[in-house]
């Protein structure tokens, strides 16, 4: 089995002080030396792919000169937070202090109202990367996700726990390059800002 490197990169800043999961908010893409320097970063013979959220998708864009598009993927979206998307953290806390607590420090199978759990959401990325490793072996792939996805290929390369990856922070527009070979994956890079 060749070597299959993941480029993943989180999108660019909403600016929001909410919860945003599966809510459909725009990226600010207006630091435009940023994004060259990250498009720089990246190899340019990659495949790309995205979330089909507009956040992912127009960072997308921004790095797609000279790179082919696969078609957007809504596995690769952040996790659904149901009701509490759109919510700021003092009212989740508030009106669901219990499971609030719990979902962060059990993450596990608890879910808030609507939405899913950690466990659901990474096996759904992971469901989406196994399908990219098998149409696309040995090949580079830059993709454009959320904090919540790569955050679930964090914790599966480093085989740790949902609470030790959730202190992982992913930066918007930054680069978590994990590579995936017969040995498994291997990560190279978490969290780089070119």
């Amino acid at each position: 089995m060749d070597v299959t490197r993941l480029w993943w990169v989180r999108h660019g800043p909403t600016h929001e002080k909410t919860f945003v999961g599966w809510r459909d908010v725009p990226a600010d893409l207006s630091d435009h030396a940023r994004i060259a320097r990250l498009d720089a970063h990246l190899p340019r013979d990659a495949l790309l792919v995205s979330s089909d959220l507009i956040r992912a998708t127009a960072t997308a864009d921004a790095l797609a000169q000279g790179r082919h598009r696969l078609p957007h993927d809504p596995a690769l979206r952040e996790m659904h937070f149901g009701i509490w998307d759109g919510q700021p953290w003092d009212v989740i806390a508030r009106d669901h202090p219990e499971l609030s607590r719990a979902y962060w420090e059990d993450p596990g199978d608890h879910a808030p109202p609507g939405g899913e759990s950690w466990n659901a959401a990474r096996a759904r990325v992971r469901t989406a990367v196994a399908r990219l490793l098998a149409a696309h072996s040995g090949r580079d792939l830059v993709i454009v996700a959320h904090f919540g996805a790569i955050l679930t290929q964090v914790q599966h390369a480093r085989a740790c726990t949902a609470v030790e990856v959730f202190a992982q922070g992913i930066d918007n527009l930054s680069v978590t390059r994990i590579d995936h070979g017969v040995n498994g994956p291997a990560l190279i890079t978490v969290n780089h800002c070119p």
